[in-house]
């Protein structure tokens, strides 16, 4: 006779919530291409756009018939998603709210500042975009000219006043590190418009772009005195740095960014769209002998080229393990961390027992704090996130 396989304690079944509740789309046409940017992004050419529009109909429908979807967040990023045509960003709106909905608390528009007028605007506003987030990178011609944007500083600013006299909540994107760079100037000129968040990167040298190939580089110094100065200056200024590049005035986080730092799945929409599906599969629980079922899936969409033939992308599957590390590398990117009963909930393993030593090692470092079942990051440990996050992923 023989022995029933029974499930170790410490696994549980995941309890995963199967709707699908977020999505991003990609526009990756561009009017002109950044010297610091890695994206698919592209030059406008003839039939490319309508080209696009007719692919991304088929995809939406394919989508919806896959899985159960319920919005509450849309992202629409590029690329330049402000740059297509008022029928072709209409025509796109129609499409996405056809066949999969339209978000239900945040729907949010890419905006470069050059694109914007008070008609455009309101026609955005109409086609039920909230939320704008807008390319500024700088207040600084000169720095803006190095950047290599085709908008100037009066541009910017006019941009941003339009967005929010339409009634958009608007984040303004700021580059950091830049040679030159007047820093406070830029954010205090930023939170002077009027913008309730702020999305603050660090200027990074990618591999293949035009930076890469001229030799610019970014001091390790420079970089860090932009992070920490611009926490300073912006927390003076009554923001609230929510996760380690985003600060937004109290309740004015980016609802569709949070599902992606604590690893909700979403819909990836476009050449190029990376998603994060829930499994086909009914997950196993694992050590029940019957192998390892994906907990959730992921695919990467591939570039506009391949993606206008029909093909899908190469899909990933995720068990419990990664899942667990995918959460901990994004979540410990928020301030407020993420609750390790939570996850052990949604994943089925016991995180806090899996991963105890690398817990331990570092808090002992200064680098992670431990209160109750939530694990966060320090600002220590943010400077150093993936080295900690390597730590549970050899453990």
């Amino acid at each position: 006779m023989s022995r029933p396989v029974s499930v170790p304690p410490a696994v549980k079944a995941p309890v995963l919530d199967p709707t699908v509740r977020h999505l991003y789309v990609h526009m990756p046409f561009c009017p002109s291409i950044c010297p610091y940017c890695d994206f698919h992004v592209l030059t406008r050419r003839s039939g490319q756009v309508e080209a696009y529009l007719e692919r991304l109909e088929q995809e939406a429908a394919w989508l919806a018939s896959q899985y159960d979807t319920r919005l509450d967040t849309v992202y629409l990023g590029g690329g330049t998603p402000s740059f297509l045509r008022d029928a072709e960003i209409a025509a796109l709106v129609g499409s996405i709210r056809r066949h999969l909905g339209w978000g239900r608390q945040e729907n949010t528009l890419e905006i470069n500042p050059g694109t914007v007028s008070p008609a455009r605007a309101a026609l955005w506003r109409e086609l039920g975009f909230d939320r704008a987030s807008v390319g500024v990178q700088s207040l600084d011609d000169a720095t803006l000219k190095f950047l290599g944007r085709q908008h100037d500083a009066a541009g910017a600013r006019e941009a941003v006043t339009t967005l929010i006299c339409a009634g958009f909540r608007v984040s303004g994107d700021l580059i950091t590190a830049v040679p030159g760079q007047p820093l406070e100037r830029d954010i205090h000129g930023l939170v002077e418009l009027g913008v309730d968040h702020i999305s603050a990167y660090t200027l990074t040298i990618e591999p293949g772009t035009e930076f890469a190939r001229r030799g610019v580089t970014v001091g390790e110094d420079d970089e860090r005195a932009g992070f920490e100065r611009t926490e300073e200056l912006l927390t003076a200024y009554g923001f609230a740095r929510y996760e380690i590049s985003n600060y937004a005035r109290p309740g004015q986080e980016s609802r569709h960014n949070l599902a992606y730092w604590n690893n909700r799945t979403y819909l990836g929409l476009g050449p190029g769209a990376a998603g994060h599906y829930p499994a086909t599969r009914s997950p196993a629980v694992l050590g029940s002998g019957g192998g390892e079922e994906p907990l959730t899936l992921r695919r990467t969409n591939p570039h506009l080229h391949t993606w206008l033939t029909g093909e899908q992308g190469e899909m990933e599957d995720i068990d419990a393990e990664e899942y667990v590390t995918d959460a901990l590398f994004m979540g410990l990117r928020l301030r407020a961390g993420l609750d390790l009963d939570e996850l052990a909930q949604r994943s089925g393993l016991d995180v806090r027992g899996r991963y105890a030593a690398a817990i331990a090692a570092n808090v002992q470092r200064g680098w992670l704090e431990l209160d109750g079942p939530r694990l966060r990051a320090t600002p220590a440990g943010w400077w150093v996130l993936n080295r900690v996050v390597t730590d549970f992923l050899e453990a």
